[in-house]
């Protein structure tokens, strides 16, 4: 059980356990508007028929636009994502390297680190894109 703090606040403020500290809490991904996102999502499918075309738009959007490589944690260990390209089931996957073993994640389950790489907002389009929501 944690004892709390002699120390003495004004009235209302509450005291907090000895050994306690305020941390700030983990940044979060930069905001990107909705409405910027909607525009992203329209550009990557313009000329596209069909999902697999779709796919394929957003996967070019962010071959060209994702500064790559970069370094992320997948299951709280570091790894560095070396490509962006599409699996056997046609999913857009991000390749992910650390040492000699090289993995692949699906865009939609990468942990993005922070602050994120440049170019996030297309794999943030395509997460909006996939939830049908946009």
């Amino acid at each position: 059980m944690a004892t709390r703090s002699s120390r003495t606040k004004g009235p209302g403020t509450p005291r907090r356990a000895v050994g306690t500290s305020r941390r700030p809490a983990p940044s979060a991904l930069p905001a990107i508007d909705k409405a910027r996102l909607r525009g992203l999502i329209e550009e990557a499918i313009v000329d596209a028929y069909g999902e697999s075309e779709q796919r394929v738009g957003f996967l070019t959007m962010m071959q060209d636009h994702l500064e790559i490589p970069f370094e992320t944690e997948v299951l709280g260990v570091p790894v560095q994502v070396i490509g962006i390209d599409l699996d056997d089931t046609e999913e857009i996957v991000a390749t992910c390297k650390r040492d000699a073993r090289v993995q692949r994640i699906q865009v939609l389950d990468l942990p993005l680190p922070r602050p994120p790489p440049g170019g996030f907002e297309w794999i943030e389009a395509y997460r909006l894109f996939r939830r049908g929501d946009w």
